[in-house]
């Protein structure tokens, strides 16, 4: 391994803290309020206690990552002859690419021998978990961080979000679909299908009339987007305190894809706090979003 630079994420990439851990990834992180109390993404609450909070009508309110706590963990990275390389929250959904990189500029000043360069992934979720994966190996082959820097740019629009929400009205309060449209689709059953667009948006793409076909249609999707050649050898799923759903779409994708991976996990506290429970997405690569 290249040891000479580290690779950065926020918390938003929504990985294990286990997976993280060992391979020493960094972690920045947002925060969420929820019934009073202010949170670490991913700490506090358990997934399955957050999204009961949420079932009960609690409301979370999330914020973004500020300078300050971008340089408290890269700081020290740097201290100890470190360069960085982060990949950022799309900047498409969060202020928190345009903090870090007022971080890396002052921490630029400061430690002008060292390089540190921030990259907005335009991704979310495990999108961003799935090019750290991709960016994990190239650093493990030996290639430098303007050579993992450079992959990054080219190949972050290859990286495909396909998500079934199941809660209109998490994306109501979000501002991405009306009121009316949130209470008639709740009625008639209807489950808005969105990805993130090339700009790192959301943004809904369709909708399906009942939960089963929602989640076929982001597999079929998420296949679909792979034709041409675009192999898989990890897939990730992620989930709001819906395992069994999670692990159907799993099974569709091991069926089509055969991928020497299917890596499951719930999803964060900032991310699910805008998805609501029963949220499924699945994250591969594709020939575009």
């Amino acid at each position: 391994m290249n040891a000479s630079y580290v690779i950065t994420v926020n918390s938003t990439v929504d990985l294990p803290k286990a997976w993280l851990k060992e391979r020493e990834v960094p972690v920045v992180p947002l925060h969420y309020t929820i019934d009073g109390k202010t949170y670490p993404d991913g700490e506090g609450l358990s997934s399955k206690e957050f999204f009961d909070l949420l079932r009960e009508g609690k409301q979370a309110v999330t914020s973004q990552v500020n300078s300050e706590d971008a340089k408290e963990v890269l700081e020290p990275l740097l201290k100890e002859g470190k360069d960085i390389l982060h990949l950022a929250f799309s900047s498409g959904l969060s202020g928190t690419c345009q903090s870090m990189m007022l971080a890396a500029s002052e921490l630029r000043e400061a430690y002008p021998e060292r390089k540190i360069q921030v990259i907005d992934t335009l991704c979310a979720c495990m999108g961003e978990g799935l090019l750290l994966y991709y960016a994990l190996q190239k650093q493990e082959e030996g290639k430098t961080l303007e050579e993992v820097a450079e992959w990054i740019t080219e190949n972050r629009l290859h990286i495909c979000h396909n998500v079934a929400v199941d809660d209109l009205h998490h994306l109501q309060r979000g501002g991405r679909i009306s009121k009316t449209a949130a209470v008639i689709g709740t009625m008639v059953q209807i489950k808005p299908i969105i990805h993130v667009d090339e700009e790192g948006c959301l943004k809904v793409v369709g909708k399906e009339r009942g939960r089963k076909k929602a989640l076929n249609r982001i597999a079929q999707k998420a296949i679909e987007q792979t034709e041409g050649g675009w192999t898989n050898e990890m897939v990730m799923i992620t989930h709001g305190d819906c395992l069994e759903d999670a692990e159907y779409v799993g099974r569709l994708m091991e069926e089509a894809l055969h991928p020497e991976e299917i890596l499951i996990h719930n999803i964060g506290t900032v991310i699910g706090s805008h998805t609501g429970p029963g949220v499924v997405a699945v994250f591969t690569v594709g020939n575009k979003r």
